[in-house]
């Protein structure tokens, strides 16, 4: 017991040094999204010496496993005069930058063959960007009751490698693995839960799962339980049977979620369900009561009923709950607000309210906690920093010190959704008025003109800083997702810039703003804003290359209706109807042959990918083999036709690994094959938003009802 209080004692310590955060496991495997092979790993070997592989990775397999659903296959051939060596690697999220202590080194392990302990493969801990490993130690010496045919714990303290300096268990990020004997003959082993861990006794759990309901879709059924909150708690095993009396794990989920999506792939079934606890030993509690679901067939309507649903989640469920704003991603910081994701996560809420997924109530409630949260938070000349502390309403500087100011970008895409929400709540009771105010107050507060640096100044600049002032000095310059930048400037009723800055600044043609078309294109085509060139048989007016990433005609355009925004190059629907039509066209013809593209998997724009975050184009340079959701779905204004193809080919064909709690995962690369681990708070808010634009228009119909809106276009119409 004291073993367990000692361990909640040092989570609380670190808990609190990391401003609340709640520590994550570092976790090297626990299960592969993808079937074949697992991304984050590598296997090679010299003959006559042999171990399995599959293009280089290690093989994943459901057969067995210690946690469901699927664990890594190691088999190998230790022979004299060869060498094999395998390696698991550890893939940092985005934000999962805080965990518990590191001390041990833990995993499960289970030989189907009856290799002897001495011909258990050796083990060693390395750092790839050192390019150096530890000594090999003796993979026996760590087991204790090593039994072939059962799963056996293996726990290795990182004090024990004892030749790697490393000056932080952070630093570790190689497990590997190679021959240790050379007997000839094949091994059959599986490893699970690869993960460094606290050397303290876990906690015990004090709850008892209670899962709440089931329902079904077409090809899965989502599943809810009560919230957990106990600190003891690591996994929610969930369990699944098709007669309720054989029921056999299928998967486990952090308590981080409290639901889970099971992808049957079957449609026209019941499904029963029931949940257990595991602590961090993995000690397993009873099982909760049983529910269950039925899965059919879906029209083309309530799929894409069921898709807004799922990603509005993101923003309702998975909120900061002390601001009820949206996170950068999940997983990720829990407590870490992202202003822009959290403007595109206040239209996904307005649109699950008139779609009847909660009650007005339920999102009045909602919106005075984020105005009064707001109304508190730091600004800067009345702009917000890109991240925001939940806790404590201060700035975040998470993307660097430089960046511990104010950020005009992710300022508008939250005024956009504020805009939208102000128009929406017009009943006349004290909270819709305490929305409507506050929202008015924020609005107003924005000093768009300081963001000129001078009164005589054509751009307006993205970041301030009140230590550094001007020090990032990135102007606005179009065409990007920017435009939304300088619609509100223009229209805001206190701090307003010109209306001649839309063509001197967003879409200026001077020689500055060629030269930084030119840079990030890498092409002269659409260096002076407009383009004329015809690419892929669109012409395409305004826009650098071939039309850029597609959340260039999603992120301004979520609010601002592009039917009604017009200058004297183009109409900005047809001309985003063109974008989209290219980079549709560009992944049907597919030109780098990557894996999956075609007339039902399109979409380039920006996301997670395999090495990192990046905004792919549908250019060869900006092209890596990755498809992501919201590229095609939040184009569904522009390309109906289309986005219907693809939503059903992600879902009903991908759906095993692509389809999750908050709906699609951020990205995949079949070339690679790799899935996202991410929900993104950029990427899931549009696929809601722009759905609904195409379905019924109320997000543009709300932000362009604003009077000083209105305004801004008749003024930058008199500028053509």
């Amino acid at each position: 017991m004291k073993y367990g209080i000692h361990l909640l004692l040092v989570l609380l310590i670190h808990v609190k040094a990391l401003g609340q955060e709640i520590p994550y496991t570092r976790v090297f495997f626990d299960n592969s999204p993808m079937p074949k092979n697992y991304f984050y790993s590598s296997a090679g070997y010299t003959s006559p010496s042999w171990v399995k592989n599959s293009t280089g990775k290690l093989p994943v397999t459901g057969e067995v496993s210690f946690t469901p659903g699927n664990a890594l296959e190691l088999q190998y051939v230790s022979a004299p005069g060869g060498r094999w060596q395998a390696e698991v690697l550890y893939h940092p999220l985005r934000g999962m930058d805080f965990f518990q202590p590191q001390q041990k080194l833990v995993f499960r392990l289970f030989a189907k063959s009856n290799t002897a302990p001495a011909a258990l493969p050796a083990i060693a801990i390395g750092m790839r960007e050192a390019e150096k490993t530890s000594a090999f130690l003796p993979l026996q010496n760590y087991i204790r009751n090593y039994k072939p045919g059962e799963w056996v714990t293996v726990e290795v303290p990182l004090s024990s490698f004892k030749d790697l300096a490393f000056q932080k268990p952070e630093q570790v990020d190689v497990i590997a693995f190679r021959q240790q004997t050379d007997d000839g003959k094949l091994h059959e082993l599986y490893l699970d839960q690869l993960e460094l861990v606290p050397s303290a006794k876990a906690a015990s759990i004090n709850v008892l799962p209670q899962l709440l309901q089931a329902n079904g879709y077409e090809k899965h059924v989502d599943i809810v339980w009560q919230k957990i909150t106990d600190p003891a708690v690591r996994y929610i095993k969930v369990y699944r049977s098709s007669d309720n009396k054989t029921f056999r794990p299928v998967a486990i989920q952090p308590p981080l979620y409290s639901r889970y999506a099971d992808y049957v792939d079957t449609v026209g079934q019941t499904f029963y369900y029931k949940i257990s606890l595991l602590d961090n030993a993995y000690n397993e509690t009873s099982t909760s009561a049983v529910v269950s679901a039925s899965t059919r067939p879906m029209t083309d309507e309530e799929l894409l009923t069921m898709v807004q649903e799922a990603s509005f989640r993101y923003y309702w469920e998975g909120a900061e709950p002390n601001s009820g704003l949206a996170l950068e991603n999940i997983p990720g910081r829990t407590t870490m607000v992202a202003s822009g994701a959290s403007g595109f996560g206040i239209m996904a809420i307005l649109t699950g309210i008139e779609r009847g997924w909660i009650t007005r109530g339920q999102g009045v409630e909602r919106f005075r906690q984020i105005v009064r949260f707001l109304d508190k938070a730091e600004k800067f000349h009345g702009a917000f920093p890109h991240f925001i502390s939940g806790k404590t309403g201060k700035v975040e500087p998470f993307f660097g010190l430089k960046d511990n100011g104010a950020d005009l970008v992710e300022t508008a895409f939250l005024m956009q959704g504020l805009l939208a929400a102000k128009a929406y709540f017009t009943q006349d009771n004290e909270q819709e008025k305490e929305i409507r105010n506050t929202i008015t107050k924020l609005w107003r507060g924005v000093e768009w003109d300081w963001f000129r640096k001078a009164p005589e100044t054509d751009f307006l600049t993205w970041h301030w800083s009140p230590d550094q002032a001007w020090v990032l000095s990135h102007q606005l310059i179009g065409w990007n997702e920017t435009m939304v930048v300088y619609l509100l400037g223009i229209a805001s009723p206190t701090h307003s810039i010109p209306a001649s800055m839309y063509y001197s600044g967003w879409a200026s043609q001077s020689s500055k703003a060629q030269q930084y078309r030119t840079a990030w294109g890498q092409t002269s085509e659409g260096a002076a804003y407009t383009n004329g060139n015809t690419y892929f048989g669109i012409q395409l007016p305004v826009g650098v290359s071939d039309g850029g990433p597609l959340f260039f005609i999603h992120y301004s355009f979520m609010g601002p209706d592009p039917h009604k925004i017009e200058d004297k190059y183009t109409n900005y629907f047809r001309n985003n109807r063109a974008i989209a039509l290219i980079n549709y066209r560009y992944c049907v013809e597919n030109p780098e042959h990557h894996d999956g593209y075609g007339e039902r998997s399109w979409g380039l724009t920006a996301s997670d990918g395999p090495w990192g975050y990046s905004a792919d184009e549908p250019v060869p340079h900006a092209d890596h083999g990755k498809i992501t959701p919201t590229g095609a779905l939040a184009s569904f204004p522009y390309t109906p036709e289309q986005s219907m193809q693809a939503l059903k080919n992600y879902y009903r064909n991908y759906g095993s690994f692509l389809w999750g709690t908050y709906g699609f995962r951020d990205a995949f690369n079949l070339d690679e094959n790799w899935v996202s681990p991410l929900y993104m708070g950029l990427n899931q808010a549009p696929v809601t938003v722009m759905i609904e634009n195409y379905r019924s228009g109320l997000i543009w119909k709300l932000f362009m009802s604003n009077p000083e809106i209105q305004q801004a276009i008749r003024k930058i119409n008199k500028e053509k």
